[in-house]
């Protein structure tokens, strides 16, 4: 896939002109129109992919009642400000990662992925069944939004550098993409980080503004073709142990919608969850090996002093986020990490131990 496909879609310059002509939300005859705007390029590997199909389906589903329109990053507003969309009108949906918008709430990175956290599978289950939607609600609810997951790329690759990493003095005002909480990690190690959408970081790393970058894992790394302009691929992303998508909605649009059209949307966001996952787990491994073989990819583990310092500066981040003074903030942290010391022991004591076990014994 080519890689300049993808960027064509992720900058701002289309925005305007993709807005022009653009009619409010059509309903005519009971039937609705919405727009969808995504943080992804158009037709990325997984997440782009998903966005579109999560918009068909329940195109699809509805028998044509709810339509609902994608418009890829830079389409209709710059890819970081798609959230802001969805509140201020401009789209009814939006797809991406609430770790972008932590500037809203520093809460809002716990419903993606947070430094040595939890799993895909602890935080489903954290976000299901153990009170993680109805916080999220509450944080949401300030801006008139509702959040649903939407996919999950599980545990991230640690990033791209152009030169070797030997240990935390390496990481000293390293120019590093890295968002979310885990940016804040690398802060505290020493390198000075910055965010900036898929489409961007290519072109940044080329011509020498990033030191090294890290975005999703293989799957979407080889279609962005970082592996042109670094080298050495670090494992595992200690602050991305899972990253997770939402789908966010005008939440009095989709309460003013039939309960049957507001199931529709929550049963399919949670199906494309699954299915998205799945696609990470199938295919990251595959273009891993393309990169090893037909790149001259280094495929390299963190340094043990970093992994510690790594988890040192995440206790320090969680601390205060769990000791802050606003309410919710406070509120998320307690019950993720209540949560994260129940769900981290099945982890450990049931899958953990039989990959271990398997890795140790089994081959085929």
């Amino acid at each position: 896939m080519d890689r300049r496909s993808f960027i064509r879609t992720a900058g701002t310059m289309g925005a305007a002109a993709a807005t022009a002509g653009l009619a409010a939300p059509a309903i005519a005859q009971g039937n609705i129109t919405w727009r969808m705007v995504t943080t992804w390029p158009k037709n990325f590997p997984g997440l782009g992919v998903g966005a579109q199909r999560l918009a068909d389906r329940i195109t699809a589903a509805s028998g044509g009642r709810l339509t609902v329109q994608v418009f890829s990053a830079g389409e209709l507003v710059p890819p970081l400000q798609s959230l802001d969309a969805v509140i201020d009108g401009t789209a009814e949906m939006s797809h991406g990662a609430a770790y972008y918008w932590q500037n809203k709430s520093p809460a809002l990175s716990f419903f993606t992925g947070v430094p040595y956290g939890m799993t895909s599978r602890e935080l489903t289950a954290w976000i299901r069944y153990m009170g993680g939607q109805e916080i999220w609600d509450e944080i949401y609810d300030q801006f008139g939004v509702q959040g649903f997951l939407s996919g999950d790329t599980g545990t991230q690759a640690g990033g791209w550098f152009r030169n070797e990493l030997t240990g935390v003095s390496d990481v000293q005002g390293l120019r590093f993409r890295t968002p979310g909480l885990g940016g804040r990690v690398w802060e505290k190690l020493g390198a000075t980080v910055t965010n900036m959408a898929a489409g961007e970081i290519f072109q940044a790393l080329q011509s020498g503004t990033l030191d090294a970058a890290e975005f999703v894992g293989p799957y979407n790394d080889l279609a962005l073709g970082f592996y042109q302009v670094a080298k050495n691929y670090y494992f595992p992303s200690f602050v991305e142990p899972g990253l997770a998508t939402e789908l966010v909605v005008d939440k009095a649009k989709y309460q003013a919608l039939p309960d049957d059209l507001q199931a529709l949307i929550k049963d399919i966001s949670q199906a494309e969850y699954d299915q998205v996952a799945s696609d990470f787990y199938a295919n990251d491994p595959r273009a891993l090996q393309t990169l090893i073989n037909d790149h001259g990819v280094n495929v390299m583990q963190f340094p043990e002093e970093i992994l510690q310092a790594g988890a040192e500066a995440a206790k320090e981040i969680m601390t205060g986020l769990r000791e802050s003074d606003d309410p919710l903030v406070k509120k998320t942290a307690e019950s993720f990490i209540e949560s994260l010391n129940i769900v981290r022991t099945r982890s450990r004591d049931t899958d953990g131990a039989f990959v271990q076990a398997r890795e140790k014994y089994f081959t085929l």
